[in-house]
């Protein structure tokens, strides 16, 4: 694929998916954004509106051809079976931003795309959980795509546009200042994608013409807990004191991993899930991983540009971030 490559995304305003439509558009693509209109469309797109998950929704998409599509949708595996339905035959390739939360649970270190998945049916609505939805939705385009389907299952995604809270919460919380609950060990590596990298992939990997599964985050230990934060006091310019403290002290602070501590997961079996998979099938295929300072500076200077310097979170995810006042009493344990 060359300059001119007709790229449409279902989605795209927000976060990975504007992660794609900003890459495209540097690339040269032409581009078609079909959303709900919740949000502006970026300049440069053929900008379509529609609710997919309401009756004649897709009517906007009735007419048309391009060589990729990528869809980014979370929720009811049919509304990903309608849109590849109605596009297979004016459609070159699909690309469906999936998860790496399809994999059965418990699973160890090591996990690959060939692990077990979670049982998930392209029919199903929105009444099941997120495992299930993201799977639903591949086994979606995979019926209307086969070997033209690229599933790209992300991991923890970092970056720009963050719309669940993560890092910017980190941030902001290090942009305060002052003895910061740092979760232990220093050395805890991490697993996650910058959302810019993966959307490089996944346009890269249509121009390659792969097809399948990936899973797209970077190599377990590409940063580690200690060089996040560390980012994060670089990044802000703050007087923060990282106060390192072992999971176990968390633990009986009650202090939540992952919500209330975001990235975060003590050595474990979940930790070993989420942070320690196989992406040798991602990296063989092309995927780059930029620096964790890159990823955390970026996302602070995007953050300096909203207007009340607030981080978006989205209302279908749970809220993250730690209580000022549970943070305290658990620097005092």
């Amino acid at each position: 694929m060359t300059d001119g490559t007709r790229l449409l995304v279902l989605g795209g305003t927000e976060f990975v998916g504007r992660a794609v439509v900003d890459d495209a558009l540097a690339r040269g693509w032409d581009v078609t954004m079909f959303h709900r209109g919740t949000r502006d469309a970026p300049p440069g797109v053929r900008d379509l509106r529609g609710d997919r998950s309401a009756v004649g929704g897709l009517d906007a998409l009735a007419a048309g051809e391009w060589d990729v599509a990528v869809d980014t949708w979370s929720w009811a595996p049919s509304a990903v079976r309608d849109a590849a339905r109605l596009l297979d035959d004016r459609v070159g390739r699909y690309v469906y931003v999936s998860s790496r939360s399809v994999y059965t649970y418990p699973t160890g270190a090591g996990l690959a795309e060939d692990a077990p998945v979670v049982e998930a049916s392209p029919d199903d609505g929105a009444d099941v959980d997120y495992a299930r939805a993201k799977r639903g939705g591949e086994l979606a385009v995979e019926e209307s795509f086969g070997h033209r389907a690229i599933l790209a299952r992300a991991g923890l995604i970092l970056g720009p546009w963050e719309n669940v809270g993560r890092l910017p919460w980190w941030l902001q919380r290090v942009a305060r200042g002052g003895p910061v609950l740092a979760p232990g060990p220093r050395e805890l590596p991490l697993q996650y994608v910058d959302a810019r990298d993966l959307a490089a992939f996944v346009l890269d990997a249509t121009e390659q013409g792969l097809s399948g599964p990936f899973n797209v985050v970077s190599p377990s230990g590409h940063a580690t807990m200690g060089e996040l934060l560390d980012a994060c006091v670089a990044a802000t310019g703050s007087d923060a004191e990282l106060r390192w403290t072992a999971p176990d002290v968390i633990e009986a602070a009650g202090i939540a991993p992952w919500t209330e501590l975001p990235v975060w997961l003590p050595p474990g079996e979940l930790h070993d899930t989420l942070h320690r998979g196989d992406v040798s099938r991602a990296i063989a295929a092309g995927l780059r991983n930029r620096p964790v300072e890159e990823t955390v500076a970026d996302t602070w200077a995007w953050l300096q540009t909203r207007p009340d310097g607030g981080a978006p979170q989205r209302a279908d995810r749970p809220r993250v971030g730690l209580d000022p006042d549970k943070e305290a009493r658990a620097l005092a344990l």
